[in-house]
């Protein structure tokens, strides 16, 4: 299987088309923020995801890219006869170190462990949140405005393992 760090046009469409159908129905009904949870869980898995440089969850994070790429432009094509296969500029969630990817592979495991007690309709919305986050930080837009998120996520791991070793407590 091929996977991918570069989002189309298309992969954008695609991407933006989920967002929609979440965001319509929240629109629609009220604006309740609990109507978002599902979608939201998902997003921060695959926000989380997409700081992974490798292992598994790097590999879902390229393979969102190329999904959503594949589909989007054959939407994009099949809807107005438009090729939609340019590329946008590339980022990256970087500097994860090892305290980090602890956060990071737990975070995970709660929005998966929340996946498995959804009903039909939040899981689904958890898996379009997981398509979008990881999908839009692949783009330089999304990528830099979240560059700050992989140094936190670091310092929370450093401070659940000082808490581990003793700093601090005596």
């Amino acid at each position: 299987m091929t996977t991918t760090d570069k989002l189309t046009l298309g992969g954008l469409l695609a991407a933006l088309i989920v967002l929609v159908f979440n965001l319509y129905p929240w629109y629609r009904g009220g604006r309740e923020i609990s109507k978002l949870a599902a979608f939201g869980k998902g997003t921060t898995g695959g926000v989380c995801i997409a700081m992974c440089p490798g292992g598994i969850l790097g590999w879902a994070h390229s393979r969102s890219g190329t999904v959503g790429n594949g589909i989007g432009e054959r939407t994009s094509q099949a809807a107005t006869g438009t090729a939609s296969a340019e590329g946008l500029p590339t980022g990256q969630l970087v500097g994860l170190g090892a305290t980090g990817a602890v956060i990071v592979v737990l975070t995970v495991l709660v929005v998966v462990l929340a996946y498995k007690e959804a009903g039909k309709k939040d899981r689904r919305r958890i898996i379009g949140g997981a398509f979008v986050g990881s999908t839009f930080c692949l783009t330089a837009g999304v990528a830099g405005a979240l560059a700050w998120l992989p140094a936190a996520l670091n310092g929370v791991g450093d401070g659940v393992k000082a808490l581990f070793e003793g700093a601090g407590i005596l």
